[in-house]
């Protein structure tokens, strides 16, 4: 799953984060991340509890995951998700920096190496009982333990004191995050075919033929001078052969180039805030002495 980073970089670059199940198939992830040129300062892994997947650790651990996430870029929705992971045992591996030449073949190896599909991993969990971001106290404003962790949560409270009890008076506020999701990719991938093709061309061919025809008549004088002399005639036969070059040339070119569009969403959401009604039902007329 990637994120949208402009909020944490200044230079443009990229970032992807993916959850594995085990830490060798995490590990094997970044070997072939710092094969591709990536450096380990780019790197950073994330280790969950190291009981099995789908034991529970105490709300102290799942507060620890969750702290643990706040220098990542991440909605708060996905920050619990991922929270919810590690202390699953699962193990969090986040690329940053990326350029656009390496950020699909990170794609690729982090696919590879099999990340977590969080969005079936949700549901498996919330069939088990798990309420999401939307049922945690962070999502409240307030945690189990800690009435003063709200504060970095984008929550407020306040309390009237009736006695020894107290009403929280809790207000939702929405916050709209960004993050990328995959619609598909191009390849454009080339290789070399052999197909058949034939030419018709004309050659031509000299031959030599002996001829003999029976002669008879006087020598004359021209025939005398040769008649008894040694002699040598010859002809030479040529035949055409087809000769066969190749020439390789360009075309066509095919590239790839990416564009980029912005457009506006209207988000319409509920948030929900605590009414209080105060009745006062004290006498406040004066009172005349008896």
């Amino acid at each position: 799953m990637t994120y949208d980073n402009e909020a944490g970089t200044s230079n443009g670059s990229m970032s992807v984060s993916a959850m594995f199940d085990t830490n060798a198939d995490a590990q094997s992830a970044v070997t072939r991340l710092e094969g591709l040129g990536i450096s380990r300062g780019q790197i950073k892994t994330v280790d969950g509890a190291t009981q099995a997947t789908g034991q529970r650790t105490s709300s102290d651990e799942d507060r620890g995951f969750w702290d643990s996430l706040s220098d990542f870029f991440f909605p708060d929705e996905d920050r619990y998700t991922y929270a919810e992971g590690l202390s699953r045992g699962g193990v969090l591996v986040t690329v940053t920096g990326l350029t656009a030449a390496h950020y699909d073949r990170v794609l690729d190896i982090l696919d590879d190496e099999g990340t977590v599909d969080l969005a079936e991993r949700e549901e498996s969990w919330r069939s088990e009982g798990w309420g999401g971001y939307e049922a945690s106290p962070y999502a409240a404003g307030t945690t189990t333990s800690q009435a003063g962790m709200a504060s970095g949560s984008g929550h407020t409270n306040a309390a009237f004191m009736a006695g020894d009890e107290s009403i929280p008076v809790v207000e939702e506020q929405l916050r709209i995050g960004k993050r990328d999701t995959s619609h598909g990719r191009v390849r454009v991938r080339a290789y070399t075919v052999e197909e058949p093709v034939s030419e018709t061309v004309n050659l031509r061919e000299d031959r030599v033929e002996l001829e003999r025809r029976p002669v008879d008549r006087v020598v004359t004088d021209t025939d005398a001078d040769t008649a008894f002399r040694d002699r040598t005639v010859e002809a030479e036969e040529y035949i055409e052969e087809a000769v066969v070059s190749k020439e390789a040339r360009v075309v066509e070119e095919i590239s790839l180039r990416k564009t980029s569009d912005t457009r506006q969403e209207t988000v319409t959401d509920s948030v929900r805030h605590t009414e209080v009604e105060i009745e006062d039902e004290r006498d406040d007329t004066p009172r005349t002495p008896r």
